[in-house]
């Protein structure tokens, strides 16, 4: 397959059209090495059409100027597939562009048609089985009612329903690093269509993901305005710590207001400007002054903010790190994407979810299979291990929606062997199951030393799942909890070694449960107190 891509954009390759059309060419060229080229038309030399017709009666097919158009009509006339890319300029192709378009006349013969409604000429090489691909950003919030003059001129030297479309309306979003999420998932569905393109047709589903706006048209629209950097009303020119403020709030999703104003202040460290975004009901206000209390304080360069916001480092890493504090209530950190995210799409962010908590991880698959063996073969040294088996076994089925970790397969197998050694050493109990508790215990210690502990593996179903293993806080925050709950279960193995010698052995197990009990409203009470602790400092 020979692919010839025509850049018609006056930025050539910095275009935001150009990276819509190269996600549609790594989808259209699959696993395979197609025969690929790139035209810049800014970048050749494409003198205007002189209106001789001497490509149709002194020299047939061949036109007297003399540029790069020679080349550039033989590179079209044997290519299987055309790409056509370009931004919108005042509703139509930009202007070197139209000159190349001009300039395919030696493809027509001077002969009329008749079976055209307008009049038309015919071709004079046989272009069937040629394939054109029309990509295309503008400036607008949506491409719909906006290319109306390009299919129409497509339509007369392509013909109508010969060519496909992609058209994508606000296209300067795709150059700004800060809305990378979103933009990225668009570049994504451009490419699915380039691999069905090549299958064939771009199915109604992706064509639905296509014409689905990046942002709904008033954040587009007040992104845009804000993007100039100019006061609307008086024209002056804007500090670039305000316009960056501006766009983040434009970014607001009214759905995620709670009942109670929101005011979020950012203190730009690094240039000594305070400003404050305040969430409402029905949409948010930026302010310079006039300061109202804030909910949520977050003190920052600048720089760092900006570079956040761009996806170059994670928010979460950068606060590990102490690039920048955070005072008053953490809630909005924990739920930003949900009140400025520009992810964008709505519906697959919560797909993602349901199918992250279905395929979640459960503690209980972990503890079950312990606190059987600890209880029951504290009571009798036979059924008691035979109860611990059976639960193991039983453990996998009940718990079969949820994804297992190594420390799950561990615990089974851990109990398995402790509750056969009861059964063959039945006068061992008292230092099996301290030992248990031992195991148990230094099994979540030595996990700290993972780049993943223990508790992490468990909890990370309530804060975004596999993605909050990225998040240093929450690693950070878990290592201390793993250990605590570590050392916990250390010092429980001595205590019960020397309680399972007394007449208090048989109540053992259910003394060892009331720490956990404390522990765990601990650990809910610490996953809430530290990470705002930490990075107000």
């Amino acid at each position: 397959m020979k692919i010839l891509l025509i850049n018609g954009s006056p930025r050539g390759k910095r275009s935001n059209t150009y990276k819509l059309s190269q996600a549609f060419v790594k989808g259209l060229s699959g696993n395979g090495q197609p025969e690929y080229e790139e035209i810049i038309v800014k970048d050749r030399d494409i003198k205007t059409c002189l209106g001789c017709f001497s490509c149709w009666n002194k020299t047939p097919g061949e036109c007297v100027v003399k540029d790069d158009m020679q080349e550039i009509l033989q590179k079209y006339l044997w290519a299987d597939v055309v790409i056509w890319s370009f931004g919108l300029y005042y509703f139509n192709v930009p202007g070197r562009l139209k000159l190349l378009i001009d300039r395919q006349l030696p493809f027509a013969l001077p002969f009329m048609v008749s079976d055209s409604e307008s009049g038309s000429h015919p071709m004079r090489y046989d272009m069937t089985g040629k394939r054109n691909v029309i990509i295309s950003t503008c400036g607008f919030y949506t491409a719909k009612g906006n290319y109306e003059s390009v299919n129409a001129m497509f339509d007369h030297f392509l013909g109508k329903g010969n060519y496909e479309t992609i058209y994508c309306g606000q296209g300067e979003l795709f150059r700004v690093p800060e809305l990378h999420g979103r933009t990225d998932e668009y570049l994504s569905y451009v490419q699915k269509a380039g691999e069905e393109f090549a299958a064939g047709k771009i199915t109604q589903q992706t064509r639905e993901k296509l014409d689905t706006l990046l942002f709904p048209r008033e954040t587009f629209e007040s992104m845009a305005d804000a993007s100039w950097g100019i006061e609307k009303g008086s024209g002056e020119k804007e500090e670039p710590a305000y316009v960056f403020t501006k766009q983040m709030a434009a970014l607001y999703n009214k759905n995620s207001y709670k009942g109670k104003d929101l005011v979020l202040e950012m203190d730009y460290t690094d240039v000594g400007k305070q400003y404050q975004i305040i969430m409402k009901k029905d949409g948010y206000e930026v302010r310079k002054d006039n300061f109202a209390s804030y909910t949520t304080r977050i003190e920052t360069p600048l720089s760092v903010w900006k570079d956040v916001a761009a996806g170059k480092i994670s928010g979460s890493a950068a606060m590990a790190k102490k690039l920048y504090r955070v005072q008053g209530d953490f809630d909005l950190m924990l739920h930003w994407d949900e009140y400025l995210g520009s992810s964008g799409n709505k519906a697959k962010r919560s797909q993602t979810q349901t199918a992250s908590k279905g395929k979640g991880t459960s503690l209980m698959l972990t503890l079950i299979p312990w606190i059987a063996f600890w209880v029951a073969a504290a009571i009798d040294n036979f059924v008691g291990p035979m109860i611990a088996i059976g639960v193991c076994a039983l453990t996998s089925l009940i718990f079969f929606n949820f994804r297992k970790t190594i420390y799950d397969v561990i615990s089974s197998a851990a109990v398995t062997v402790l509750s056969i050694l009861v059964l063959l050493f039945p006068d061992s109990t008292g230092i099996l199951i301290p030992g248990a508790y031992l195991f148990f215990g230094l099994m979540w210690s030595l996990s700290c030393l993972a780049k993943i502990p223990l508790t992490a593996w468990y909890s990370m179903k309530d804060y975004n799942g596999d993605s909050a293993l990225e998040n240093p806080l929450f690693i950070r925050t878990n290592r201390i909890l793993t250990l605590a709950w570590g050392v916990l279960y250390i010092i429980t193995s001595i205590w019960t070694f020397f309680l399972m010698s007394t007449p208090m052995a048989s109540y053992t197990a259910i003394i060892n449960n009331i720490m956990p009990i404390v522990m765990g409203i601990f650990t809910a009470w610490f996953q809430k107190w530290y990470p705002p602790h930490y990075a107000s400092k």
